[in-house]
């Protein structure tokens, strides 16, 4: 996707698009009123010329004679050098006095007092201006009409036009110009601290995670900009820390069963090129075989666990949900499982309503389950008793799988503690220290919440609640293409 254009130019834009559309606007509407005002002082200079023509009429015997005194054509007197046109003409068309073939209108529609009326036509080739208007002349036999029409060129009136309207357009624009400038130069110096900031970004070390922005320096638009990258900074911190963490109590955890395995391999090697001491060193070796058995099951396991600890807190855990049954998860755990209860002579027990559905991965529901069920019965004494349950809890149709025992428990203080990676109540018990962690992560990337407490059913002993919500349409995403 192409980059976005500047962002003083789109301030920009925005700031002048619409003044520009309102100088516009201006200009027009001011154009508007100057050439109504010059359209008025030319039909009134021409209504005028034609007033004057309309005295001049006499009677001479039987006949009506007409003469163009010079102060009819004094008004239309201009650096332009308009061309006038006159015409009178009587009551059966006869020219009295002015040019032929003067273009009257077709239709009259005489207005006012004066009876005049306004057209605009074309003589000689030139566009013009016309009035024209009616005079009666009476007489002992009745009386006669004369039309007097009187034309003119526009150039006295564009003239006018412009010496209206462009001082003012002048004006409109000269304020664009400058608001452009100061809309540049106020956007320059009010985004300087955007400038700066992208400069204090760039020039941080991007394995340095130290960086705070001063939000004092910005303007308050921009704090809660400020705001979010100090907490993304500080998560990304957070992250970064606990993943270093992680590796480190990894490699520990791993460190010990290569190192044992590492020192029974020379031992079984040691075995091999001293043959004639073998039936004195067959039981060191049997022992061997078992305590290479134990550690590389224990690495196997401790990969594993953190296999599913990364899959659990990648992005992809809070799609691709599904509607699945809790009951019947918490029945498979429990018949897979059931041989380890019986090794340890573990009252293992089910209580699960039906139709327990909650939005989850299929895979990561059944970690979460056997995690909570494999911790109980690795910590609880033998002959003691663990029981799983499902149910449906509130009017919502909120889902709750619990898991109690009546084992040793976990202290208040440090229930938190034990969600942690690698941290481990009891070192005597064999583990990876892993299963909660895992556990936790899992019920985050279904939105649900886990719970430890005292079990309320017995003398001692831990009650772990994974409170799932409401489970609405499944939201699996789609693959991509």
């Amino acid at each position: 996707m192409p980059g976005r254009a500047s962002l003083r130019l789109r301030l920009a834009l925005w700031l002048l698009l619409p003044l520009s559309v309102f100088v516009a606007l201006c200009g027009y509407l001011n154009w508007r009123n100057a050439a109504e005002v010059a359209d008025y002082v030319q039909d009134h200079d021409l209504l005028s010329s034609a007033k004057v023509l309309s005295d001049r009429l006499i009677w001479e015997g039987d006949d009506v004679q007409a003469s163009v005194p010079p102060s009819a054509l004094s008004l239309f007197v201009s650096p332009e050098r308009d061309r006038v046109f006159l015409s009178v003409t009587g009551a059966n068309g006869e020219l009295l006095a002015g040019s032929p073939d003067f273009p009257l209108p077709a239709v009259r529609k005489p207005e006012g007092v004066d009876r005049a009326q306004w057209y605009d036509t074309h003589f000689a080739g030139q566009p013009l201006r016309a009035v024209v208007t009616t005079r009666a002349m009476y007489e002992s036999a009745g009386s006669r009409d004369i039309t007097i029409a009187v034309g003119k060129t526009e150039g006295s009136r564009d003239h006018m036009l412009r010496t209206l309207w462009w001082p003012s357009m002048e004006y409109l624009l000269i304020a664009l110009v400058l608001a452009i400038v100061l809309a540049v130069a106020a956007l320059t110096l009010e985004l300087r601290p955007i400038v700066r900031l992208r400069q204090q970004l760039a020039q941080r070390d991007p394995l340095h995670l130290d960086l705070v922005v001063d939000p004092a320096a910005l303007h308050s638009e921009l704090r809660p900009v400020a705001d979010t990258i100090n907490r993304f900074v500080g998560q990304l911190k957070a992250h970064s820390e606990a993943q270093r963490r992680f590796i480190a109590d990894a490699a520990h955890q791993l460190r010990t069963p290569l190192a044992m395995q590492a020192s029974q391999i020379e031992f079984a090697r040691y075995t091999r090129q001293h043959r004639g001491e073998w039936d004195t060193r067959r039981a060191d070796m049997d022992a061997m075989w078992v305590a290479m058995q134990t550690s590389n099951r224990r690495l196997v396991d401790v990969t594993n666990k953190l296999l599913l600890l990364a899959q659990a807190e990648h992005g992809d855990a809070h799609t691709r949900l599904e509607r699945v049954d809790l009951a019947a998860v918490a029945l498979r755990c429990v018949e897979q499982l059931a041989a380890l209860a019986d090794r340890r002579r573990i009252d293992l027990g089910l209580e699960a309503a039906q139709e327990a559905v909650v939005l989850a991965q299929p895979a990561l529901l059944d970690a979460l389950a056997g995690n909570l069920l494999d911790n109980a019965l690795r910590y609880t004494q033998e002959g003691g008793r663990v029981t799983v349950g499902v149910r449906r809890v509130g009017a919502e149709g909120a889902v709750e799988l619990t898991v109690e025992d009546n084992g040793p428990g976990i202290a208040p203080e440090v229930r938190e503690r034990v969600f942690e990676r690698f941290y481990r109540v009891a070192q005597d018990t064999e583990g990876t220290g892993l299963g909660l962690a895992i556990v936790r992560e899992i019920a985050r990337a279904f939105d649900a919440n886990v719970d430890l407490a005292a079990n309320p059913r017995e003398a001692s002993g831990l009650l772990v609640t994974v409170r799932f919500p409401p489970a609405g349409p499944a939201n699996e995403a789609q693959e991509p293409g």
